[in-house]
């Protein structure tokens, strides 16, 4: 195996894993698509879909972790995020309702819900951090989160590579159907929350 190719591998891993930590600050981050990825071109090394799983789940909490730090201490780019998104201030707020009113089993369910959504990971964070809530209850459940979603992306594309015998069929497919769960799962939530509001 010549450089070249092991370096293409490490470097789109690096960048998936880098994503993922930055997307619970930057949720338009392709962090999906990238871990999907580097699947498909780690496919065929032994052990790779594991331990990119397990570097997955780990950028994953930390991300979680820094941002609710972050919003703890009152970082002023986080007070100016919410001051400058009105829509996003209300959905922390609805979150932090949420929350509160929930079991501990329930709420550790919109925490992995929440992985699935746009932004969800995002407004959790930020709920949280912003809240009496006990961070250390928060961090299991996001731990949690992390391991399932990260479960999840990583057998997506695993399953699709060893599906289809091209890489860009393969890329599609996955990310399409990463697209249509997300999608799905969040017509479900807002569709749950106008049912409560009307109740």
């Amino acid at each position: 195996m010549d450089a070249a190719a092991v370096l293409g591998p490490s470097w789109i891993c690096a960048l998936a894993l880098f994503a993922v930590l930055g997307d619970a600050f930057l949720p338009f981050l392709p962090s999906g698509t990238l871990v999907i990825l580097a699947v498909l071109r780690t496919s065929d090394m032994d052990g790779a879909p594991v331990l990119l799983g397990l570097g997955v789940a780990v950028a994953s909490f930390l991300g979680d972790l820094l941002l609710l730090q972050l919003a703890r201490r009152g970082a002023p780019s986080v007070r100016r995020r919410l001051d400058r998104r009105p829509e996003l201030a209300a959905s922390v707020e609805r979150v932090q309702q949420s929350l509160a009113q929930r079991t501990s089993r329930a709420a550790a369910l919109i925490v992995i819900i929440a992985r699935f959504v746009p932004a969800g990971r995002t407004i959790i964070d930020l709920a949280v951090g912003h809240s009496p809530a006990a961070s250390r209850v928060f961090l299991r459940w996001s731990a949690l989160a992390a391991v399932v979603w990260a479960a999840y992306i990583v057998s997506l594309g695993w399953l699709n590579s060893h599906w289809f015998n091209t890489a860009w069929l393969s890329m599609g497919v996955s990310c399409a159907a990463a697209s249509l769960i997300s999608a799905g799962v969040a017509r479900l939530v807002r569709r749950r929350r106008r049912a409560l509001a009307l109740a």
